[in-house]
């Protein structure tokens, strides 16, 4: 059997087919992609999908039928199982690796993350609510925002902790429609340079620091907040940053943990993600995040609207889309890297859609809160 007859037989478990004509099916401008399929994995497929040796019409679609099925698995190639050996004996995640993220991904050009993300510049997904009843972006992305304050049951003069603080929105949010005082830790150059821009006049102050150095904050605080940061924690330290989030909570406290989840344990991520997108990216499981989180935290809620992931990023694609020309003007932008983001959103989109990936936020307390109420 030939390599390409090889695949094509795989790719037919996920109704898609070779040159076919329906938008999720795959169509080939180089034979030699089959091999190098075989060869390189998931990393070769990615690497040959940015040098144009192929092409579907609707990416997102093509990856919910290949990941519902989970063909993913089947491309496992060599090098990865190497990284998996990797991530069991040592620690991707510790502060020297931690940086490449930031250097690698969230410092690229803000204009990039302004045309894509809209006014909100939040980087995580948004909230549409029961039945989707928000219909923009920019609307999902302010009700997500107040939705954590909902569940976080602010007060007015409340000191809040933010481990990962992004662009700065959710700390302005929080300060100035909330009367909180918050602190924040992130390692992106960039993004706090805006965020302490947005902030400024607030009772915001925005660190340069690895999250994991919020153990030397003085005092302690009435809620502790982490979004989007859990997905870059790690295996190895998931235990540590709960213990971290305990020990900086008063007592009464809540914290609240928007993060990615997956249903099954790993200790890495699709190798072509780590290497052109997040390095070090590990998405916790179930499991990982009650384990590490065992005789620390009670956990009051659990909620999940991991589909309103996938319509966020097809919502980041067709911003993406309409700003492309004036960013490939202003920013040097080439095709390939064009070629690599598209496939970037549409595959963590299709992986949503099969419902391989969830949205969580989790509501903790330490025990002492007589009575969570939940809201959504």
């Amino acid at each position: 059997m030939s390599a390409r007859e090889r695949v094509a037989a795989l790719l037919r478990l996920a109704d898609v087919e070779i040159d076919g004509a329906r938008p999720w099916d795959v169509q080939v401008h180089d034979e030699r992609v089959w091999q190098r399929v075989l060869a390189e994995g998931t990393v070769g497929a990615g690497e040959a999908y940015m040098d144009g040796w192929w092409d579907v019409e609707r990416l997102d679609e093509f990856f919910a039928r290949v990941l519902r099925v989970r063909l993913d698995g089947e491309f496992r190639s060599l090098a990865m199982l190497g990284r998996i050996a990797l991530s069991r004996l040592s620690n991707v995640q510790n502060r020297r690796r931690s940086r490449q993220v930031a250097e690698q991904h969230y410092d690229l050009s803000n204009r990039l993350y302004e045309a894509m993300l809209g006014p909100t510049m939040q980087y995580t997904c948004a909230y549409y609510g029961a039945g989707g009843r928000t219909t923009t972006l920019d609307d999902a992305q302010r009700a997500k925002l107040a939705l954590i304050a909902r569940k976080l049951h602010l007060e007015p003069g409340m000191r809040v902790l933010e481990l990962g603080g992004g662009y700065g929105e959710l700390a302005r949010y929080l300060a100035q429609e909330n009367g909180c005082e918050v602190v924040s830790y992130n390692i992106s150059g960039q993004q706090v340079e805006y965020g302490r821009t947005l902030c400024a006049g607030l009772p915001v102050t925005i660190h340069q620091r690895d999250y994991r150095d919020a153990v030397n904050e003085p005092a302690a605080f009435d809620r502790v907040v982490s979004v989007g940061l859990m997905e870059h924690v790690g295996p190895k330290n998931y235990r540590s940053f709960f213990e971290l989030a305990r020990s900086r909570l008063k007592t009464g406290g809540l914290a609240l943990v928007h993060t990615i989840g997956g249903n099954v344990s790993r200790t890495t991520a699709d190798p072509w993600i780590t290497k052109y997108i997040f390095p070090g990216g590990v998405i916790p499981s179930e499991a990982q995040i009650t384990r590490a989180k065992e005789d620390l935290f009670v956990l009051e809620d659990w909620h999940n609207f991991g589909p309103d992931y996938d319509r966020t990023l097809m919502a980041w694609q067709a911003n993406f889309l309409a700003a492309w020309p004036e960013l490939q003007e202003e920013d040097g932008l080439d095709e390939r890297f064009y070629r690599m983001w598209r496939y970037y959103l549409n595959g963590t989109a299709g992986a949503f859609r099969a419902r391989g990936l969830n949205l969580w936020q989790l509501v903790l307390s330490q025990g002492d809160v007589a009575r969570y109420v939940p809201v959504r």
